[in-house]
């Protein structure tokens, strides 16, 4: 039997993560965890290992800066990120439906690492496993992946799966914090469709600092229904984790406002080069930045072809010169790089840019390469939507603090109360104006629900365009407008959240709690 004590000797063994080197990108490793063998025991954290919260950290004044690092774009060759090893696999049982199920065992240290990030520096910052970005997670649908996190920080941490549906127990709540020396086991059914997902860490006051200074990663599930379409696999598959940060000359990462902060990060590289192949791939775009949006376009105006949003694949292809994520949101892409020539190159920017470079990172198209995947006309099946039972109305303000219905989040106070198996209409509204500035944040909003997935409806009244028109857990909301989305509260009975997903919003208050309850 694999038990805890099993579990913390996987962990000190170091973290089973990896980035591969491919197509000239710049290798990255760590040690490899030794599998076990057996059944887990469902772990419960002792009490005393929960610890409260701290108040949210504010962002460094910008008289508290230091000068910042001077970096030429494409010094970097961009990482890819590698799949994690299973500590431990194993089959068993299910109580409820008798069926056979397959267990993936990981452990994950969270502590501090230098790693460079901006070539001839080293940064210190937070990492699961040693890596930055945390290690990459493919999990099968309907195989249950099992995780156990060991807190070696001084910051309080807990990890939600962003995306996933999973027991109000292993969702990561604000409150469900560790302390520095605690641990916690999350169990993750994947009963869902395929979907670009991602794990990060979600204290209440601390989530923004704690996401910021490394604590990420990627979570891919993967399905039959997915791996029956021609679309780009294996090294043409590539996941591009994006984020803002800013980077001093002594190569110090500073907890700083968007303004500050303009080293653009792919992968953990500042604004690196990737060299590809004359050929279809699939791009898995991610915004892990803690406040702000961006535009991703090529420099030459080129389409590209979105096939997917947050929680997995459209109904069927779209064609896009530029798309806008704001914090938390994905999408994923075709980009035919067939139509350069060998030994050109083309640069994604980012038209969103404050008041840094607007490069994002560099493609180098270096060979020729055969290419049997392609673009089908349908991607995935959607059911109609149910009739709403209730309609609910979100407000969100942003001065002089940042509010959900005129409150701050509050633990003990259920705000949404709804039924395992309803649909609801919720319209949110952002009424600050376009104009209003608060110093140090967006007032863009980017409103995120826990447990449930939503269709947009949607935006100030007028129907969205397709390429929002799929599954999704995150939604823009910009200042001045209001967006309709069709939620349905399925999976699991228990407490859970909604909130700003631009951080520093959620660690102020913007954030409130919903109870599902049994039918």
């Amino acid at each position: 039997m694999l038990d805890r004590r099993d579990l913390l000797k996987f962990a000190t063994a170091g973290g089973a993560a990896f980035l591969i080197p491919l197509e000239g990108s710049a290798p990255y490793a760590a040690p490899r965890l030794t599998a076990g063998t057996g059944a887990l025991t469902d772990v419960a954290v002792p009490e005393d290992t929960f610890t409260t919260p701290s108040p949210a950290r504010a962002f460094a004044a910008p008289d508290e800066l230091g000068d910042l690092a001077k970096a030429a774009p494409f010094a970097h060759a961009m990482p890819v990120l590698g799949a994690m090893k299973p500590a431990a696999s194993h089959s068993g049982r299910s109580p409820r439906s008798g069926r056979t199920v397959m267990t993936d065992v990981y452990s994950m240290r969270q502590h501090k690492a230098r790693v460079e990030i901006v070539k001839g520096l080293k940064s210190t910052v937070f990492t699961y496993a040693g890596c930055f970005p945390g290690p990459m997670i493919k999990a099968n649908r309907g195989h249950e992946v099992v995780l156990e996190h060991h807190n070696e920080l001084d910051n309080p941490t807990c990890t939600h799966l962003h995306g996933g549906r999973v027991p109000s127990k292993y969702d990561g709540l604000p409150m469900d914090v560790v302390g520095k020396g605690g641990h916690y086991t999350y169990r993750y059914p994947n009963k869902q469709r395929a979907a670009s997902l991602w794990y990060h860490d979600h204290s209440h006051g601390t989530e923004a600092e704690n996401v910021y200074m490394g604590l990420y990663g990627v979570y891919l599930i993967s399905d039959e229904e997915e791996r029956r379409l021609p679309l780009p696999k294996g090294q043409y598959d590539l996941p591009l984790v994006i984020r803002d940060a800013r980077i001093e000359a002594d190569g110090k990462l500073s907890f700083a406002r968007p303004i500050d902060c303009p080293h653009m990060l792919v992968n953990g590289k500042e604004r690196p080069y990737f060299k590809v192949a004359a050929r279809k791939y699939r791009l898995r775009l991610y915004n892990v930045s803690i406040n702000r949006n961006i535009k991703l376009r090529f420099a030459d105006g080129a389409e590209f072809v979105q096939i997917a949003t947050d929680c997995g694949l459209l109904e069927g292809p779209v064609v896009r010169d530029e798309i806008e994520l704001v914090g938390a949101e994905r999408a994923e892409i075709i980009v035919d790089f067939s139509r350069y020539r060998v030994g050109s190159s083309i640069v994604l920017e980012n038209t969103a840019a404050l008041k840094e470079r607007p490069e994002i990172m560099r493609f180098d198209i270096v060979r020729e390469a055969k290419d049997r995947s392609r673009i089908p006309d349908r991607l995935a099946e959607f059911p109609s939507l149910p009739k709403p039972s209730r309609e609910r109305e979100f407000i969100m303000t942003s001065d002089p603090t940042f509010l959900i219905n005129g409150k701050s989040y509050d633990p003990k106070r259920v705000d949404v109360e709804t039924t395992l198996g309803s649909h609801e209409l919720w319209r949110i509204k952002n009424i600050d104006s376009p104009g209003h500035h608060k110093p140090g944040y967006f007032i863009h909003h980017s409103f995120h629900t826990h447990l449930a997935q939503f269709r947009v409806i949607h935006r100030n009244e007028s129907p969205v365009g397709p390429g929002e028109a799929g599954w999704k857990d995150t939604v823009s909301v910009p200042p001045g407008e209001s967006v309709c989305i069709a939620v349905s509260w399925s999976g699991y009975a228990g407490e859970y959240v909604y909130h700003c997903h631009h951080l520093g919003h959620s660690s102020a208050g913007q954030m409130g709690r919903v109870d599902v309850k049994p039918r």
